[in-house]
């Protein structure tokens, strides 16, 4: 049995405009852009499905364009999460998990269930919400993150009740939003959004080291000491996990660089 998880590192989308000349080398198609950002990167987080559905063959086309080993983690649609009443969610969440994205086959990520920075915690609401989340799709096993905004999930109920459900809470590395970085699940989420254009790598290379070791930490099963927890009496099992962590919003403009950079350091020595 391997020791570590798998770590990969992304960036939010493939297309934006200051990556060509930059990212990506002068006078690149722009219908090769995945083919490079998959070779040059280890996962890529969709945006555009949070906003609308895709077809089955984009996906298909998508999955045929990237190396073995790549992963797409997938937003999920904006009509799941944004509601009142969580528990009335059941049908588009089979509305977005059934427009084909399995035709991702093992490229499949997690899914990310974002919620506004406004929805608050209602524990029984966001209990039958996570009973809705199917462990498979036509065969295919998922995995669930949540990336809550409000601080009122920063209470040791709503890790439980993550725990139960092996969904993981997306550690958010970010000025506004809550910090937790309690472990939940068999795998890791985590998104970095205090990256800046200024620097060439997003973050500097001091917190890309440290960074490196975190993920490492993760990967090996453990929880990395200095970030915060919100049930620190739990010791999450000692096993291995896949970790995805993605450089977002802030710094975008070096993102995959921060991408590049992190990834190098997180791969074993030869």
């Amino acid at each position: 049995m391997s020791k570590t998880g798998t770590i990969r590192t992304g960036i939010g989308g493939w297309t934006f405009e200051p990556w060509e000349g930059t990212f990506y080398p002068e006078k690149l198609a722009k219908k090769r852009q995945l083919e490079f950002a998959s070779r040059e990167l280890t996962a890529i987080e969709v945006n555009g499905t949070y906003y609308g559905s895709q077809k089955p063959e984009t996906f298909a086309k998508w999955a045929s364009e990237v190396p073995e080993s790549f992963v797409f983690s997938l937003k999920a649609s904006r009509y799941t999460t944004n509601r009142k009443v969580l528990a009335e969610a059941g049908e588009s969440i089979e509305r977005f998990l059934t427009q084909g994205l399995t035709e991702l086959g093992p490229h499949l990520g997690p899914i990310l269930w974002q919620f506004a920075p406004t929805k608050k915690l209602e524990p029984d609401d966001f209990e039958a919400f996570l009973k809705l989340l199917p462990e498979k799709q036509d065969g295919l096993p998922l995995r669930h993150a949540l990336e809550v905004r409000n601080p009122t999930f920063m209470v040791p109920e709503f890790v439980a009740l993550a725990r139960k459900h092996k969904a993981a809470i997306v550690y958010a590395h970010h000025d506004e939003y809550p910090e937790i970085a309690d472990v939940t699940a068999d795998f890791v989420y985590a998104r970095l959004q205090r990256g800046s254009d200024e620097i060439a790598t997003c973050y500097p290379a001091t917190a890309l080291d440290e960074w490196a070791g975190r993920l490492g930490e993760w990967a090996a099963g453990g929880q990395p000491d200095g970030l915060p927890l919100v049930d620190p009496g739990h010791k999450p099992a000692r096993q291995p996990r896949d970790v995805f962590a993605f450089f977002i919003t802030s710094g975008k403009v070096n993102a995959p660089n921060g991408a590049r950079e992190l990834q190098k350091r997180t791969q074993p020595s030869a």
